[in-house]
């Protein structure tokens, strides 16, 4: 693993966390509230409808990156209670030493495996997590064992009974897996929504699509507007659209399941120096 932080040339005391050549997390450290990146925004926005405007909340991240959604929700949410997994220990030193994490944050981090971590979490926190983040990759592709049937059970099991999911799909052409992850989602949860650019939806592209899951009702009346009116626009598919969207897509189990698509390298690969 080769991991880098490069200085972003258009916002001062921002940067980019670049491993192995692909882009992975952006940060402002004099502003955490900024998120860069059109899926963590689109994260974003769930996490602020999630509860009232600046109420403290349990959060747990599979995948750490350079912590953004974390230091997004200690200076929106302070008193949070968060903990992160991250597989790769060396790339948390890295981070925090390149990119400290803001004094004070309730940010607890778990080495390892996050399908494995998941099943060794202390029993207190069974039942209790408000925001779930599942943004798991191993270079751009998201593995196998973190998109099955089996696995969203798991997350659930430690979920509030309003907690929502949140997961970072990428996909292309077709759209199968994302549509699969929808079918996945919905077979454990009793309400999906998903987030998507409207030119990755005509399957125009590859792209990030974002999924919420929850067994309440998702609180998201205004996030077809916020998500609407981003620099990068999206539109939110839930409801009859969503069935539409997911077709006859199979639900992935342990047996079935298959890494995310690769995408081409001309899409995340930047050169050192090129990030801003």
């Amino acid at each position: 693993m080769r991991a880098v932080v490069e200085a972003d040339r258009h916002q001062p005391g921002a940067f980019t966390l670049v491993v192995d050549g692909t882009p992975q997390s952006h940060v402002a450290l004099e502003d955490p509230t900024y998120l860069a990146f059109e899926y963590v925004r689109r994260i974003g926005h769930g996490i602020d409808l999630a509860a009232p405007e600046g109420e403290a909340i349990t959060a747990l991240h599979l995948g750490g990156g350079a912590f953004t959604l974390p230091r997004y929700i200690a200076a929106t949410r302070p008193g949070s209670r968060q903990q992160v997994v991250e597989l790769e220990s060396e790339l948390v030193d890295f981070v925090r030493e390149q990119l400290p994490l803001p004094q004070g944050a309730q940010i607890r981090v778990r080495h390892g495996d996050a399908r494995e971590v998941l099943g060794k979490l202390p029993p207190g926190l069974k039942g209790t997590v408000d925001f779930l983040v599942v943004d798991v990759f191993s270079g751009a592709r998201t593995p196998a064992h973190v998109t099955s049937v089996e696995f969203y059970g798991l997350a659930s099991a430690l979920m509030a009974p309003t907690g929502i999911l949140a997961a970072n799909v990428a996909d292309g052409a077709g759209l199968a897996f994302a549509r699969s992850q929808a079918a996945t989602l919905s077979a454990v949860f009793a309400h999906v929504a998903v987030v998507v650019d409207p030119q990755v939806l005509k399957s125009r592209r590859f792209g990030n699509v974002v999924m919420f899951a929850s067994d309440a009702p998702l609180p998201f009346d205004r996030l077809p507007r916020l998500v609407a009116s981003d620099p990068t626009p999206a539109k939110v598919v839930d409801g009859a659209e969503l069935r539409a969207f997911i077709q006859s897509a199979p639900v992935v189990t342990d047996q079935t399941a298959v890494p995310s698509p690769p995408p081409a390298r001309s899409i995340f690969q930047v050169k050192p120096g090129s990030v801003g």
